[in-house]
């Protein structure tokens, strides 16, 4: 059972992947960034590189793949990014905050807490926390989306693709018994369930060329 979880892991987690890319390509072909949002792209890779951490630090090799190239697809957003936005002041001091809170956490970790077994507890509490704040945070625009009966600030594909990918990370977690990867990935099964109510409750009036892209 166990590597079956291994393999859905990797192909929704590809699907998420896959949704993030159309980003790239948008600004690549625009050579703009218009109204995409940055913020949650760059909290994201600190996330895939605080699970990278863990996974390393615990030798779980699908851990370590998922999120290797989760933060490298997010690393190559930020430059693509930073090339085309007109604003490259506020793009760089959110990207100087955030490595600087990855460093002092990595300073943290291999300085004052030499014990392998507490480093690794402390260390998926962080990520269990980030990674939860990051599935919360998209609810903050459901007032915005009843008001207006809209959902053209949220994505169908990526949001079925946080879905499946969410639940893939729930079963892994169970199969380890880990309840730090487990509990965590909940909230996105949740949040996900009501975005795609939204949909339902206020289905887009005509296709869009594009969609603005969430976490």
């Amino acid at each position: 059972m166990r590597p079956q979880v291994q393999v859905q892991v990797r192909a929704h987690d590809r699907l998420v992947v896959g949704s993030l890319s159309s980003d790239l390509r948008h600004m690549q072909t625009t050579r703009s960034v218009n109204n995409i949002q940055f913020l949650p792209f760059l909290t994201t890779d600190v996330n895939n590189l605080s699970w990278l951490s863990y996974g390393l630090l615990k030798g779980d090799n699908t851990l370590i793949l998922v999120n290797a190239l989760g933060a490298l697809l997010q690393t190559l957003y930020i430059l693509t990014y930073l090339h085309y936005c007109p604003r490259k002041r506020t793009v760089l001091l959110q990207t100087a905050a955030l490595l600087g809170l990855l460093l002092l956490g990595y300073s943290y970790f291999q300085l004052l807490v030499p014990d392998w077994t507490s480093r690794l507890r402390q260390l998926g509490l962080f990520c269990s926390i980030f990674t939860i704040s990051m599935y919360l945070s998209p609810l903050a625009d459901l007032a915005k989306i009843i008001q207006t009966k809209s959902t053209q600030c949220l994505s169908f594909s990526l949001t079925v693709a946080t879905l499946l990918a969410s639940t893939s990370w729930t079963l892994y977690g169970f199969q380890l018994r880990d309840l730090y990867i487990m509990v965590p990935n909940i909230p996105g099964i949740l949040t996900s369930l009501i975005r795609l109510g939204l949909f339902w409750q206020y289905p887009p009036v005509q296709e869009k060329s594009y969609s603005l892209l969430q976490t």
